[in-house]
């Protein structure tokens, strides 16, 4: 089964934690995952994929302008419709919007006629309402949480779209 991460990063902190969400998802038996930038898009790999992981770093307590931009225009050309999404965000403060930015991208994907989940408080420690974000300052301190948080994404695929 594929899966594409997506990202846009600017200082690199949202690329390594879209690394982090890709290695979680290396753990499951089957699954096969694609790392991309929004600008180095794999148009066929995001076509043929089943979960669709979307990252931003926030700006101004949002997502970044060049996510949202993508966001507005992917329901119409790529194939998301049925697809499980999911996001994550990078921030430089604890209340610098992560949380926000990650409702706007599962808004968006929602729209888009995608399927969005996280585990929520159901799996347990660690808990990860709506997705996971690392903050700036130590950005390290959160790869368990994003590898974790692609592991169960990918279990909760496989669930849904093993044949």
């Amino acid at each position: 089964m594929k899966f594409t991460v997506l990202y846009y990063s600017r200082t690199g902190n949202t690329a390594a934690m879209a690394e982090e969400v890709a290695r979680g998802i290396h753990q499951v038996p089957g699954a096969e995952v694609k790392v991309s930038s929004l600008e180095n898009l794999d148009e066929d790999w995001l076509n043929a994929s089943s979960c669709v992981i979307l990252g931003s770093p926030t700006y101004m307590a949002d997502l970044a302008g060049v996510v949202k931009c993508w966001l507005e225009t992917a329901g119409h050309t790529y194939q998301l419709s049925g697809k499980l999404g999911g996001a994550f965000a990078t921030a430089h403060f604890p209340h610098g919007g992560g949380d926000i930015g990650i409702q706007s991208i599962l808004h968006h994907l929602l729209v888009a006629g995608m399927m969005v989940y996280s585990g929520g408080d159901s799996l347990g420690e660690p808990v990860i309402h709506l997705g996971p974000v690392a903050l700036s300052e130590d950005i390290h301190a959160a790869d368990e949480l994003f590898w974790i948080y692609g592991r169960r994404m990918a279990e909760q695929a496989m669930r849904l779209f093993e044949k």
